[in-house]
């Protein structure tokens, strides 16, 4: 008489638990499987799924975007080409950026960016002939005209430079105090608006606070690092 065949049984109590992973780590960059088992045909006398909420990973590589609905939490550095938002964490205190030597091997060169109370930016070169320094079409609604400064160095003899007007934040008129010939290096400075949109939106530079979740500003308009 042939033996009855005895389907195994599931209590939902042995092997259903919330156990821990075990095995060999795998190196490679592998897409993970996904079940295809739907809940309409997975075995009610099963074990019930679990779902991974929490997850441990070496390394990860992301092919397109990383959605993160919620609080980023990261432990060692963060390296990317561009932050867009706001980015709330503690980070080095210097905004530096750190590349390889260029003709020497085996060497790394590392600076420092400088810091102030405005979003500054600038355009430098030289006036040689001419009195007019034009400045950037794309400065119009983007920075504050009246923050312009200009610093004139003179080349080969002394010229009494005089920055004789600001026209509309689109150019700098330069003229000698002694009637000789303009040739200088110059660089101009600006303020940026913090906000285009809300040109009265002003930069709090000391604000109370423990944290820049405190900010009194929008926030939306910042990236931050380097708090304690």
């Amino acid at each position: 008489m042939a033996a009855e065949f005895l389907p195994p049984v599931f209590n939902n109590t042995t092997h259903c638990g919330d156990q821990p992973t075990f095995g060999r780590f795998s190196t490679m960059f592998d897409y993970p499987t996904k079940a295809i088992t739907q809940a309409t045909d997975y075995p009610p006398e099963a074990c019930q799924p679990w779902l991974h909420y929490n997850m441990r990973l070496g390394n990860i590589a992301i092919d397109n975007t990383l959605q993160c609905g919620a609080t980023g939490v990261f432990g060692g550095n963060v390296t990317a080409p561009t932050f867009i938002g706001n980015v709330i964490g503690r980070a080095s205190g210097n905004k530096s950026f750190d590349i390889p030597h260029v003709t020497q091997p085996g060497k790394r060169i590392r600076h420092v960016c400088a810091e102030g109370p405005e979003a500054g930016i600038y355009v430098r070169g030289r006036l040689t002939g001419k009195n007019t320094i034009e400045l950037p079409d794309y400065w119009e609604g983007l920075v504050d005209p009246d923050s312009i400064t200009v610093t004139l160095t003179q080349i080969g003899s002394s010229q009494d430079l005089i920055v004789d007007a600001i026209n509309w934040g689109k150019q700098v008129k330069v003229r000698s105090g002694n009637g000789t010939s303009i040739d200088c290096f110059y660089e101009v400075w600006v303020a940026r608006y913090i906000n285009p949109d809300n040109h009265d939106e002003k930069l709090h530079v000391v604000y109370d606070g423990e944290s820049p979740a405190d900010y009194p500003g929008n926030n939306d308009n910042f990236i931050v690092g380097g708090f304690q």
